[in-house]
């Protein structure tokens, strides 16, 4: 590792308090005009290095650069991101986690870029994916629990970056029926997870979980703009993307850990948004409407049709669920 990598993990492990370049020199064991070059350096880069005289230097809060070294000082998980890939552009962070994860990469991998030219969302959908100003993030993940635990992969998911995005820029967020996080009406974050199953163990061979969300200030495509929003525009808060991704991480550990007792269900439900809502939901070339009443144990969605029947929709077959107006 040179000094330029050394350097900026130090400062991401100070998080946020100043350190000397005296200091610095002695921990990198370079000349005081080395760490001042190599900061310069970094700048390059792209990252915002703050520097004070007689206080030294540390990462600007202001900083938009997206850092696997940053991100490790924030994460608060002990098996997930001890390996961590950052990318500046990628077809889509889930393609490429695919091809780690086929070729053996370890539980707990991530994968991120600073924007995604093919980003994917369900069903083959095109996901937005502006350069800086999202974060795109994907997990690959080596499950032990059985099978039958598969489909509550998604909505563990949706609950761990419900509640990190909810902690860093204190407005609620509430989660669209299976994989879809909102704010104030508005989608800002949508979830697919693809997996390769381990048919003669009856357990997933392993998972890649793809969360994309929508942080920074941006312009959607006039398609969009009614739809989507950034965390940003409707909280006011500029958030640091490495900071989210290290919360996730240890929040999405916590619910995987959990996820054999339907640990996150309950979390999942409070902020579920189709409940008590008429709705339209497309289930292949049918289309049925009723009134969204629960999610079940397995977080499918419980509609109950006209008939007063009930109709657990499985995500994998609803392809669309709109709130009837």
């Amino acid at each position: 590792m040179n000094v330029k990598n050394i350097l900026i993990s130090r400062l991401a492990q100070a998080r946020g308090e100043f350190i000397s370049g005296a200091e610095l020199s002695r921990q990198l064991e370079v000349s005081r005009n080395a760490v001042w070059k190599a900061v310069k350096a970094l700048e390059a880069d792209g990252y915002a290095i703050e520097s004070v005289t007689a206080k030294g230097y540390r990462i600007s809060e202001h900083n938009m650069r997206l850092s696997a070294e940053i991100i490790s000082a924030e994460n608060t998980a002990e098996s997930l991101g001890g390996n961590i890939i950052v990318l500046s552009e990628t077809s889509s962070t889930n393609t490429y986690a695919k091809a780690l994860a086929a070729d053996g990469a370890v539980h707990g991998t991530v994968v991120a870029a600073d924007t995604q030219t093919g980003g994917k969302g369900r069903l083959g959908r095109h996901f937005e994916s502006p350069s800086e100003t999202g974060l795109y993030m994907s997990v690959i993940i080596r499950p032990k629990f059985d099978i039958s635990y598969a489909s509550l992969i998604t909505s563990a998911a949706a609950v761990a970056a419900a509640e990190s995005v909810e902690k860093l820029c204190g407005c609620d967020v509430n989660i669209k029926w299976v994989n879809d996080l909102y704010m104030n009406g508005r989608k800002i974050c949508g979830i697919l997870t693809e997996a390769s199953l381990n048919l003669e163990l009856n357990s997933p061979e392993y998972a890649v979980i793809g969360i994309g969300i929508n942080v920074r200030h941006t312009e959607f495509p006039d398609e969009l703009k009614q739809r989507a929003t950034t965390v940003e525009d409707e909280s006011g808060r500029k958030i640091d993307r490495n900071k989210l991704c290290g919360e996730i991480l240890g929040r999405l550990e916590y619910y995987l850990g959990r996820i054999e007792d339907h640990g996150h269900l309950d979390e999942y439900r409070r902020r579920e948004m189709l409940t008590g809502n008429m709705i339209s939901a497309n289930i292949g070339s049918e289309t049925i409407i009723g009134k969204a009443v629960g999610i079940d144990d397995n977080a499918n969605l419980i509609i109950e049709l006209n008939d007063g029947t009930h109709k657990n929709l499985i995500s994998g077959e609803a392809n669309l669920c709109r709130i009837q107006k």
